[in-house]
């Protein structure tokens, strides 16, 4: 008579969770992934939140496994995961990088030099018009009422901010989150000169490239 080898019991992190803490596990790192964060003052995040807070050596053990550092800031309710590879980055387009700074500059002085507590509140008016003065030279590169919907709906999507669309589009409300210092981690508003500056060489110089060519095109 055989006898089969007794099935050993799970080991290591996931064994020791009961199907329920597997769950709020999945549907929490699911959630970092997709949007960023989970920002546990949102209406349906709240108690997600509180379980990875209180489960957050867990959390933490498995975001690492995907190069996932997160932040915690247990005051405003808040958990960030932010890559340490190219693997999870946002592959943005010039017009959004564009509007990415902005918002950034807007936010840091607010806080910075005026003392404001996130989140920072502007119009879509004034972003166009803070995006004008500072990358006047891109002009043509800045986004359509449009195309600025999209990018802030995406940046929107990954917890950067909310944002609320008006009847008419200059007068939408954007609330910048602190969630967007992390993902644009300058330390200061040198640093983001100098990259602003960078995006403005490496834009002025792919123009001048195309206006050359389009001198030199031999016409029929």
């Amino acid at each position: 008579m055989s006898f089969s080898a007794p099935v050993p019991a799970a080991q290591g992190l996931l064994g020791r969770l009961s199907e329920n803490d597997r769950e709020r596990l999945g549907e929490g790192l699911r959630r970092l992934l997709a949007n960023g964060s989970i920002l546990g003052t949102e209406p349906g995040q709240t108690e997600l939140y509180h379980w990875c807070h209180h489960n957050r050596e867990w959390v933490e053990e498995i975001a690492a496994l995907l190069d996932l550092k997160l932040f915690w800031d247990h005051e405003i309710r808040l958990v960030q995961a932010v890559p340490l590879s190219g693997a999870f980055t946002l592959r943005l387009k010039l017009d959004a990088t564009l509007v990415l700074l902005t918002l950034w500059y807007e936010f840091d002085t607010a806080v910075r030099d005026r003392g404001q507590a996130p989140p920072i509140h502007l119009t879509a008016g004034q972003l166009n018009d803070s995006l004008k003065t500072k990358f006047e030279p891109l002009r043509r590169h800045l986004p359509s009422p449009t195309r600025l919907r999209e990018i802030l709906s995406l940046a929107q999507r990954k917890n950067l901010l909310r944002f609320q669309p008006a009847e008419e589009p200059s007068e939408a409300i954007i609330e910048v989150l602190s969630t967007l210092k992390r993902v644009i981690p300058f330390q200061d508003i040198a640093e983001w000169n100098k990259n602003a500056e960078r995006h403005l060489a490496a834009a002025l110089a792919t123009d001048t490239e195309t206006a050359v060519e389009a001198e030199g095109e031999e016409t029929p």
